[in-house]
């Protein structure tokens, strides 16, 4: 199994930060999305991250999961780190950091301040002794999802104070943090508070994260690079193109179709969205 260390990740986020780019960050579900993820990042020579969701991870398994996302990194041509989206249980992390996960994402952002410290510092702890990267989240991220936490309160803007004591706490490598993103489709325009996010930047020294890229539009995912975002998290635009490539094929075809014809047809659709949010996160060129 090809293993990525915290050190080579944190080298990434680094150069990202001296070259102000994001590192595209797609959710997968199997072989094909990865394929056409990975496909795409070569193409366009950028680094990129797979993520492995909860429901994802929980049908496949962790050993599995890694097994098949190995398959593919040990083959690519371009940097790819393998990492575990939104784990809501320390016992999750220990066992993806056990399989091979590069990275891992404690999101303990439904808890009060001092028990998201404590639960992501037992992660940290355990993932650092292994040479494994650990993102962390504070605020809220917006939205309901079946595949993510999902929040719909209004109290979703992260709190400069605690995220400065969780990131000098827990020693998490990478920070999430609520800005007025949100998980799946947005049900009107992006209401991003960017004054939120110079606060961080300012005031954090290490990567932050934004979730719920799908339905931000590009100047805005560039505005929001610009203002000190250095991974940007794709799930739904990558689901819903590679599952609408697979229905157009069935419509326009009919049955008794070849397997991989089919699911080629969802590669493609699928690659043409991570082009675009790979040039969106200024990542072209970057591997």
């Amino acid at each position: 199994m090809k293993r990525v260390t915290r050190d080579e990740i944190k080298a990434l986020f680094d150069r990202a930060e001296k070259e102000r780019f994001a590192v595209p960050a797609f959710n997968y579900s199997d072989m094909w999305d990865i394929r056409a993820i990975i496909e795409a990042a070569e193409e366009m020579r950028s680094p990129v991250i797979l993520m492995c969701d909860p429901p994802v991870y929980k049908e496949l398994g962790g050993s599995m999961s890694c097994e098949l996302a190995d398959m593919f990194i040990q083959r690519a041509k371009v940097p790819v780190i393998h990492h575990l989206d939104h784990s809501e249980t320390p016992q999750n992390c220990v066992e993806a950091i056990d399989f091979g996960f590069h990275s891992v994402m404690m999101d303990a952002s439904s808890s009060p301040i001092d028990e998201n410290i404590a639960i992501v510092k037992s992660v940290a702890e355990y993932a650092h002794d292994r040479g494994v990267f650990v993102e962390a989240e504070i605020g809220r991220i917006r939205g309901e999802s079946e595949y993510e936490t999902s929040y719909t309160g209004e109290d979703y803007l992260f709190d400069l104070r605690e995220a400065l004591r969780l990131v000098r706490e827990s020693g998490c490598d990478s920070l999430a943090i609520g800005i007025g993103n949100a998980h799946g489709f947005y049900r009107g325009a992006p209401e991003l508070n960017f004054d939120k996010l110079a606060e961080a930047d300012q005031a954090i020294d290490i990567p932050l994260v934004l979730h719920g890229g799908t339905g931000i539009p590009a100047e805005l995912v560039g505005r929001c690079i610009s203002g000190g975002i250095r991974k940007v998290n794709v799930g739904t635009a990558v689901y819903t193109s590679y599952m609408n490539g697979i229905r157009a094929k069935l419509l326009m075809d009919g049955e008794n179709q070849f397997t991989y014809d089919v699911m080629k047809s969802g590669v493609d659709t699928t690659k043409n969205v991570i082009r675009d949010w790979i040039e969106a996160c200024g990542a072209r060129g970057k591997a």
